[in-house]
């Protein structure tokens, strides 16, 4: 009986004792996962349960001189689901007939890609959709279904200066133009942001944390004008046309600054169409401008004169015997016309277009002198724009030790090789007394935070004495007012002095081919020059010679004149003898 009391009173205590433990064992759990362990299991907490979305530094803008847009990111977003969700959530192929309808697809195309790997927690149901389909497919409420922002690349002027600005692929990455050869500028800097996902995978809404925030890409400024640029290439392209040319380029270059206004090339690429022109002409997607050397002709005669009149061994009075055909020392060169001997002075050289007359002056320079004038002028190297592929052009084998035909052949634009811009630059050298501003296609790239920095560029340099300039200027104005195409360049109230170029074409196998490749670089006002247009035309069928050329350099000229409000000229161009 007494046991039985015993008993009775010790099962509470054991009860008490049995609670008390069990509330210390809670307890110290308690304190191991919120004080001991607690830093650990919340990360762990939220490994499990966050997930982290890359957010696209936005692609900056690329401007032209006044600053409209050439190439702009616009806001695009990426659809894309959990098939492994939706299967779970069954109804499938009456959801994706929504989203179809909501994105203006094919039903088929959406039921394809979330069925394709029932099992997988990723398929791309649709890019690049704009703000207004995203809503719409919002509204469908779609637990699976998620949404990230993009960017697309779009170019507002089209083709206009599509040569230069370059494009990126369906990725973003940079392909062409400035578009890759300035990413360092326009290349934004991607972000994160995470945020909490419930046991099924979906995105808890509010919970989006930005880790660290995406940074747009600076603003590039081009020294391009759109305007004329959009002008040149209508201007060129008609003439090429009309002509039957193959390609064909122009390039304005305002003289003081070596800032190039437009550089037009025909074909050209459209950048929000790449595959059209990719699939006709791929040497289009870029500038022929800057990354197509030929050889000049006779346009590289000025260079030549302007050299012997600044190294004191030719004026433009110095006279000499100009035969049809020369043969002297194992070279043998001829004009393009059959003529007896003609009296000409260096003016009358250049006016005549003398390839014999060429070679006897410029044989009075040694040929180590020429060539380091030709390198001065900025030939045989890049210029300073470094444009993506661009092309230094060849002075020639053995240059400057040149075999007896490659040396008298240079002195007239055969036997070396330039591109459209290093022509440009070298006129521009002439006509800004002798001195040479480095080329300028860039002008400066605006970071994020406001910073400018401008390219790095070469100081100016003297090329030749500015009395020298001024007469191989006041030449190229007898060309335009005495030559064969005085008509067709004269631009009524201003001074103009032009030089015309035809030169053959190599056939790739050692040989010329039948084509000509045609051009003409001029300055205007040639009292006090401005501005330089340079225009080449590759093979013309139907007008194979300079006078291909002339309407597109007067047009040009005209429009750069007009748009800058340039005063006419106030005096007559000089007469200076062409024969002696």
């Amino acid at each position: 009986m007494r046991r039985t009391r015993r008993a009775a009173r010790l099962r509470p205590v054991l009860v008490l004792l049995l609670v008390v433990a069990s509330a210390g064992l809670f307890l110290t759990r308690l304190v191991d996962v919120q004080v001991v362990h607690a830093s650990a299991l919340r990360a762990e907490s939220k490994d499990r349960r966050s997930q982290q979305v890359d957010v696209a530094g936005t692609r900056g803008d690329i401007l032209d001189a006044s600053g409209v847009k050439l190439a702009t990111t616009v806001p695009r977003y990426t659809v894309t689901a959990s098939p492994r969700l939706a299967a779970a959530g069954g109804a499938v192929p009456t959801a994706a007939a929504r989203i179809a309808r909501a994105l203006g697809a094919s039903s088929a195309a959406v039921l394809g890609e979330l069925t394709a790997d029932p099992a997988s927690d990723y398929a791309l149901v649709a890019r690049s959709v704009t703000l207004a389909t995203l809503t719409r497919v919002k509204a469908l409420d779609i637990p699976w279904l998620y949404f990230q922002e993009t960017g697309k690349r779009v170019y507002p002027s089209g083709a206009v200066a599509g040569n230069l600005v370059g494009f990126v692929g369906s990725d973003g990455r940079p392909q062409a133009g400035l578009e890759y050869s300035d990413q360092s500028c326009l290349a934004g800097t991607d972000g994160v942001t995470e945020y909490e996902s419930a046991l099924d995978g979906t995105a808890i809404p509010g919970t989006a944390v930005v880790e660290k925030a995406a940074k747009p890409g600076g603003t590039l400024r081009l020294t391009i004008d759109r305007d004329l640029q959009w002008y040149a290439q209508q201007v060129l392209a008609a003439r090429a046309k009309q002509t039957g040319a193959k390609w064909g380029s122009v390039v304005v270059e305002e003289v003081a600054t070596g800032r190039l206004l437009a550089v037009a090339d025909w074909p050209t690429v459209d950048p929000n169409d790449v595959n059209a022109t990719a699939s006709t002409d791929t040497a289009a997607l870029g500038s022929r401008a800057f990354t197509a050397p030929f050889e000049p002709g006779s346009t590289m005669k000025t260079v030549t004169a302007a050299a012997l009149l600044d190294a004191g061994l030719a004026t433009p009075r110095t006279g000499v015997v100009a035969p049809y055909r020369l043969i002297t020392g194992g070279a043998n060169v001829n004009d393009d016309e059959y003529h007896a001997d003609e009296r000409l002075t260096t003016t009358g050289v250049l006016v005549q277009s003398s390839n014999t007359g060429m070679s006897l002056l410029g044989s009075r320079m040694a040929d180590a002198m020429r060539y380091r004038y030709l390198q001065r002028f900025g030939f045989g190297s890049p210029t300073a724009v470094r444009f993506g592929a661009e092309a230094s052009g060849d002075l020639g084998v053995d240059a400057p030790h040149w075999d007896p035909q490659s040396r008298l052949a240079t002195m007239f634009g055969q036997g070396l090789t330039a591109t459209p811009v290093q022509m440009a630059s070298a006129y521009a050298t002439i006509a800004n007394g002798g001195v040479k501003e480095p080329v300028r296609l860039v002008d400066s790239c605006t970071a994020a935070d406001g910073a400018v920095t401008k390219p790095a560029t070469p100081p100016a340099t003297r090329v030749i004495g500015a009395a020298a300039a001024r007469s191989t200027v006041a030449m190229l104005e007898n060309v335009a007012t005495k030559g064969w195409l005085a008509a067709d360049v004269r631009i009524p109230g201003y001074r103009v002095g032009i030089k015309t170029g035809t030169a053959q074409e190599s056939d790739g196998n050692g040989a010329y081919a039948k084509g000509f490749l045609v051009s003409m670089a001029g300055v205007a006002p040639a009292d006090h020059p401005k501005y330089v247009v340079y225009v080449d035309l590759d093979a013309p069928s139907r007008m194979n010679t300079s006078q291909a050329t002339a309407p597109v350099f007067r047009q040009v000229m005209e429009r750069v004149l007009q748009q800058h409000g340039v005063l006419p000229s106030g005096s007559k161009s000089p007469d200076l003898p062409t024969e002696w």
